[in-house]
């Protein structure tokens, strides 16, 4: 038993005519995008330290989307490079054998040789669900990444203006809430004009005020891009093959991929390392970081911690570079010197900085407190970030292990823990 067979020598006239360009965007464009998420992991990395808490949020929102979209495109790519090598593969054995599936030579009893004869169809429409299989999930993927990335840049312009708002109009309200309701004003009479049409059609009748008023908030959104038919793709597949359904893939995809970012982001901020570790002490004052010494550190993916010159000290001094944090900092500065630097300028308010910042970043070493501990403006020369500079004498110590601790100034946004009372620090162990 075999399929009848069908002509091979020419694609069916139901191919879909943009195959070939569909594969050449996704060969091309595969590779370009396996790259742009860790590009913009680099840039996320390098921006991230230099903002404070309104603009960081900012930052990784745009973040966040962005990158969802160039997964959501790269991923696409990729699939749909195998969907049509599959279809390509399908095309080609049928070439080679026309005559299809021929059951009586593959081993099986006769109930199941009767139950995959029932179910066995044409090569020709198996070929064909490849090609369509393959331009839907292309279409359905780069319709995303578009979403996504005018979510992006809208929701990201919004972010903006409401921050420069907040900060040119000294407003006590978060930018966050400011925005939310600034886009609650936005959707909300869309959303309700849009559910009175359609699950009151009866009680709004022609000619009357409430069909008039309604009209007009719909037409008005509608010119500003809302239109249900603005992304014509989704619009195409979710009326041929089922609103609900293309609604749930699409938002599903959206979902999923935002989820993935948020995880993996976390991983990479995460000293801890992924394995199988539960055994392994977890004590970061014990832990020797490398992103506590400047010959170990990866200034583009390592989490901004003080450090030192090397965790083996050769030289007289020991070489403490502690980088400037806005989100803590800048916080921390307000509340303990924010009366004090408020009426200052120039020089005095550079000095009166620094005096603030010294007290936010005390030292002990091997648990004395540094009394003579001086800090400097400075910079850390491979990230070009303002940092305090502090060199300490270490002429006088001992061979062997020792222990610098920098102290951290309190997060203005978390509450103090009870549990751990005492001041958090970085502990950083060096060598004589």
């Amino acid at each position: 038993m075999s399929e009848p067979i069908e002509e091979t020598r020419h694609l069916s006239r139901r191919t879909t005519p943009t195959w070939e360009v569909e594969l050449l965007i996704s060969g091309v464009a595969v590779f370009a995008m396996l790259q742009l998420p860790g590009w913009l992991d680099d840039r996320m990395f390098a921006l991230e330290p230099r903002f404070d808490g309104d603009w960081w949020i900012v930052l990784t929102l745009l973040y966040f989307y962005a990158k969802s979209a160039a997964v959501v495109l790269a991923t696409t790519f990729a699939v749909h490079l195998f969907l049509r090598a599959q279809w390509i593969a399908l095309i080609g054995v049928h070439s080679v054998h026309p005559q299809g599936i021929r059951l009586d030579r593959l081993k099986m009893g006769p109930i199941q040789r009767g139950i995959e004869a029932a179910r066995l169809d044409k090569t020709g429409a198996a070929i064909e669900r490849a090609d369509n299989r393959s331009s839907v999930v292309f279409a359905v993927g780069v319709s995303v990444a578009l979403i996504l990335a005018f979510v992006c840049i809208t929701i990201g312009a919004m972010l903006i203006l409401a921050t420069l708002a907040t900060q040119a109009l000294a407003l006590r309200i978060e930018p966050a809430w400011l925005f939310f309701c600034a886009l609650a004003a936005l959707m909300v009479p869309y959303m309700i004009a849009a559910s009175l049409d359609q699950y009151l059609p009866s009680r709004i009748r022609p000619d009357t005020r409430s069909h008039r008023l309604l009209t007009r908030v719909l037409r008005f959104y509608t010119r500003m891009g809302m239109s249900r038919t603005n992304n014509r793709i989704i619009a195409i597949l979710g009326s041929n093959g089922g609103e609900r359904r293309m609604m749930v893939t699409v938002f599903g995809v959206m979902l999923v991929s935002i989820i993935g970012v948020y995880v993996t982001y976390l991983a990479m901020r995460s000293d801890n390392a992924i394995g199988s570790y539960a055994g392994f002490p977890d004590a970061d004052a014990l832990a020797v970081n490398p992103a506590h010494y400047d010959d170990q550190r990866d200034p583009a993916r390592d989490n901004v911690r003080p450090y030192l010159q090397s965790a083996v000290i050769i030289g007289p001094y020991l070489k403490l570079v502690v980088p400037y944090q806005p989100r803590r900092d800048e916080a921390a500065m307000r509340d303990r010197c924010g009366k004090e630097t408020r009426k200052l300028a120039g020089t005095e308010l550079a000095m009166a900085q620094l005096a603030c910042l010294q007290g936010l970043h005390p030292a002990t070493l091997d648990g004395k407190p540094l009394t003579d501990l001086r800090y400097e403006i400075a910079s850390d020369p491979r990230t070009d970030r303002p940092a305090l500079l502090a060199m300490i004498d270490v002429r006088e110590l001992p061979r062997g292990r020792h222990e610098l601790r920098v102290a951290r100034p309190p997060r203005a946004d978390r509450k103090p823990d009870k549990d751990n009372p005492d001041p958090r620090f970085d502990a950083i162990p060096f060598w004589r």
